[in-house]
This record gives structure tokens, C-alpha cells and sequence, in this order.
């Protein structure tokens, strides 16, 4: 509603909401839920309308984390957070709504997926104390623990991150990273492309994890990742010659704001979407969303393409 003083903070809420759920459904519910609370809310008792809305969602998130957890346990395959792209060669000029959750203080698909390692407090300490730099006390609200708790929380979750190779926000690689990430992004597209073996096993690195979500809906998708070089290359290189005809090929995009590709058939359904951890020249995580629906969002998804349907 226009007016009301939500609209101004609804861009920051649902960068909030995506970063705490990895899903953008559930984050723009959480939003919606928000603002039917605020609806609610007597406004001259608010003294700081952003830092009451930063709890309220939060608190949202948290409880839909808790019910999530179990679902994505129970999900056919490995759960990989739903994919945004962000503004640039892929999706042209303009902002889209998926947009709206990506820019400004920016996590990439790499960290939302190791996020999804830690419990609901500890993820929603360490996105709000480290991605937006909310302070401990309006975190201890939000969870109703101690700000003591909530400085632990954070920290516990800060190391388990850091544990992780690649798992480092987009702000900590500077320019000459991030044109490292593209080159890289370019050559596997090239190998895959062309089923070069060779090519492929210099691009990943020799401990490479792919990872790749189909939700049981489509063929393509693993149950579990699979790791080391040899096994992803020759594993791309049955996929590339399935998949990659004349008339399809892999387009550039930014995925969750750094360099990755997507892929459509030739009638324009919205196939894959691919985002890449990178470190030292070689590529050290893959990540391939192929689940219709955590694609629906995005122009093109939510159809199974034929060459994807299950025999």
C-alpha cells in the first residue's frame, strides 16, 4: 500500500527474507506476511520502522527455517537454494524482481549453499550481523535470546563458513577476482561445449564438486554430488552431448552477482542455471539448478523441457 511507509523498505526486506530462506517464493511470502503485520501496527510507537521490520522478518524467516528443515531433508536429491539472476547479459536492461533480492550487499549462490549447512539461529545471526551489520541487540529480539547468544551464534556460524573453501562473500573478491571468475566461467562453457576432456580437467580443479538439484522432476540431476575431476568432466562431457545441440548453447548471465551461464532449449524453456565457485584459476564447486520449479521465477522456467523429461 503506498503510503504506508513499507514500500520504501520492501527492496531491503526481501534481500533479507532471500538470504535467510534461499528461495524467493518463500521470501516474498515472508515479506507479504510482514506487511500484513505492519497493516496492523500502531506507527507512532515504531521509532525506527526499518529495525522493527528487519525483526519482524527475521522472526518470519526463522520460523519458516525451522519447518523447512525437515522438508528439505526429506527432498529427493541435494536442495540447492533457488537461483536469481541479476542484472546483465542474460536478462537485458531493467531490474527484475529477482533482482530486487540480489543487489546491494550481495552473498553468492556458493555461500547461500553452504549457509544451508548451519541451524536457523546461526544463519540468521550471520546474515545480519555480517551481510547487513545489524547489531547484536536487534538480533537478540529478533531470536529472543541474549545478545551475548546472539554474538556466538554468528561466531560459530562465521567459522563453520569459513571452514569452507570458496564460501566468500562477493565484497571480498575484488575486481581482478572477479574477472578471474568469468575467464574461468568462459573456458568451461568452451570445454563443455565441445566435450574436451583435456580442457575440462584444467578448468576444475582436482577435488571439484558438482552439485546439481533436479527435485526428481527431470533426468540430468544427480541424487548425490559428484567429486573430483575426472568423474564432473566426464560426466559434462555425456551431459554437453546431450544437451548442447546446433540450436542450444550456454549464455552468460550473472547468477546471484557473479559470472555464471544458463541454458535454454530450442523453444525457449528455461533448461538449467549454472553458478561456480572459483579459486585459484580452477573452478572448486559447480552448482546446476534443473528443478522447474525453483526455475518458474526466472523467464522461461517452470515448463520441463522435453529434453529433460523423465523416460
Amino acid at each position: 500500500m503506498a503510503g504506508d511507509g513499507f514500500e520504501e523498505h520492501r527492496r531491503y526486506l526481501t534481500s533479507v527474507a532471500y538470504r535467510l530462506l534461499g528461495s524467493v517464493a518463500d521470501a516474498e511470502d515472508a515479506v507479504q506476511d510482514a506487511w500484513l503485520r505492519w497493516r496492523t501496527v500502531d506507527r507512532a510507537s515504531v521509532q525506527d520502522p526499518r529495525a522493527y521490520l528487519t525483526r519482524v522478518v527475521t522472526r518470519i524467516c526463522y520460523d519458516m527455517l525451522g519447518s523447512a528443515r525437515a522438508r528439505r531433508e526429506a527432498y529427493y536429491g541435494e536442495w540447492l537454494p533457488e537461483p536469481v539472476l541479476t542484472k546483465g547479459e542474460a536478462d537485458g536492461a531493467g531490474q527484475s524482481p529477482e533482482e530486487l533480492a540480489t543487489l546491494g550487499e550481495s552473498v553468492s549462490f556458493a555461500m547461500l549453499a553452504v549457509m544451508e549447512q548451519l541451524s536457523p539461529a546461526e544463519r540468521a545471526a550471520f546474515v545480519l550481523h555480517d551481510v547487513f551489520a545489524v547489531g547484536f541487540e536487534e538480533i537478540a529480539a529478533a531470536l529472543e535470546k541474549s545478545p551475548d547468544a546472539a554474538r556466538q551464534l554468528a561466531s560459530r556460524a562465521r567459522r563453520r563458513v569459513r571452514e569452507r573453501h570458496g564460501a566468500q562473500p562477493r565484497g571480498e573478491r575484488g575486481p581482478v577476482g572477479r574477472a578471474e571468475h568469468r575467464k574461468v566461467v568462459e573456458a568451461f562453457a568452451a570445454a563443455t561445449r565441445h566435450g574436451d576432456l583435456p580442457a575440462l580437467l584444467t578448468v576444475l580443479a582436482p577435488g571439484v564438486v558438482w552439485h546439481s538439484d533436479g527435485g526428481g522432476a527431470v533426468r540430468g540431476a544427480g541424487v548425490r554430488p559428484v567429486v573430483t575431476a575426472d568423474r564432473v568432466s566426464r560426466l559434462l562431457a555425456g551431459l554437453g552431448a546431450k544437451w548442447l545441440h546446433a540450436d542450444m548453447a550456454f549464455e552468460f548471465a550473472e547468477v546471484n552477482g557473479d559470472p555464471g551461464l544458463i541454458l535454454h532449449d530450442e523453444r525457449g524453456v528455461l533448461i538449467a542455471v549454472f553458478a561456480f565457485a572459483v579459486e585459484d584459476g580452477r573452478i572448486v564447486e559447480a552448482y546446476a539448478s534443473l528443478n522447474p520449479a525453483k526455475l518458474a521465477h526466472l523467464p522461461g522456467g517452470g515448463e520441463i523441457s522435453h529434453h529433460l523429461r523423465p523416460q
